[in-house]
């Protein structure tokens, strides 16, 4: 069989080439510490890999959500707090007004004192997160959630939207808190026994005024308001709790899912650099032999022969 001196050239050069590629990538991957360079490398293992990262990714913005939700309610549950000493503050001044030893100059003073807490907790209602928006206004997030309106009334000038984030694949929590759950109306009976509802803020108003005027009976009906409004507080503050164990609940989940997920992807994705330098080493020796048998090949010749 006759075998051209083109052909062995070129065989030669393929097999040259081939290694030198092999070797190429080996480099590459050591540099990048990857299996895959390019997709066109391994398109299943490159497809796993693309799936792994786009739900670490997702995972990543669930995290990101528990996050801020939790530094929400923290700022919430500190507002609260703050409005439930305040309340509480001021229902011992209620009943210390109530004392048939006061007189109406002592109860003014009193007064006093309760209408400056009445304002820091209508502050403390209208609380706003980092980003500027308050707490308490429902979706209204950019004007205050209580107010006074043109003709001295108290107002919430927030809504009822709860909003819902996806902290899960299938998990949602809720994120605010309307201020009119939390600062509940009140309610008390009209002069014909009637029921009838009276916001959060101007239930304390009418206990300044009481107290002011001295009205007994007024005074001793905001008491027991002030004690219902606590305790409203209070509930809410549960709830901000409830929230946040959840939130803590939930963070670990991710965690661990990101833990698992990672590890997973580093299986598939990064490089095993033992068996990759063992491997660039025998791709080495590989070239090296191609080199020197394509010397000696590249000198056999007819005129070699015939000499």
């Amino acid at each position: 069989m006759k075998i051209s001196t083109s052909f062995l050239f070129d065989r030669a050069t393929s097999q040259m080439s081939t290694v030198q590629n092999k070797l190429a990538n080996a480099q590459a991957q050591m540099s990048q510490g990857k299996q895959i360079i390019a997709p066109s490398d391994a398109p299943d293992q490159a497809a796993v890999i693309t799936r792994f990262k786009g739900v670490i990714q997702r995972n990543d913005s669930y995290n990101n959500t528990l996050t801020s939700a939790s530094a929400r309610y923290q700022a919430e549950e500190t507002a609260l707090q703050n409005v439930s000493n305040g309340l509480i503050r001021m229902r011992e001044l209620g009943i210390q007004a109530a004392n048939d030893t006061l007189g109406p100059v002592d109860r003014q003073s009193l007064a006093l004192e309760m209408a400056g807490l009445r304002d820091q907790i209508m502050s403390l209602a209208n609380t706003q997160d980092t980003g500027g928006a308050y707490l308490f206004a429902g979706s209204r997030v950019s004007e205050p959630a209580f107010g006074v309106n043109a003709t001295g009334e108290f107002v919430y000038n927030g809504d009822q939207t709860k909003i819902s984030v996806l902290v899960g694949e299938q998990r949602t929590i809720q994120l605010n808190r309307p201020g009119s759950d939390v600062f509940e109306r009140v309610l008390r009976t009209d002069t014909e026994g009637n029921p009838v509802g009276v916001s959060f803020f101007q239930a304390m108003d009418d206990m300044v005024t009481a107290v002011s005027s001295s009205d007994q009976s007024a005074m001793q009906r905001g008491v027991d308001e002030l004690s219902a409004m606590t305790d409203s507080v209070s509930l809410g503050m549960a709830q901000i709790g409830s929230d946040m164990n959840v939130v803590e609940s939930q963070q670990t989940v991710i965690d661990e899912t990101l833990l698992r997920l990672k590890t997973l992807l580093s299986g598939v994705e990064d490089l095993d650099y033992a068996t990759a330098i063992t491997q660039m080493n025998k791709d080495m020796l590989a070239l090296e032999a191609a080199q020197s048998s394509f010397a000696k090949v590249s000198q056999l010749n007819l005129f070699n022969y015939i000499n």
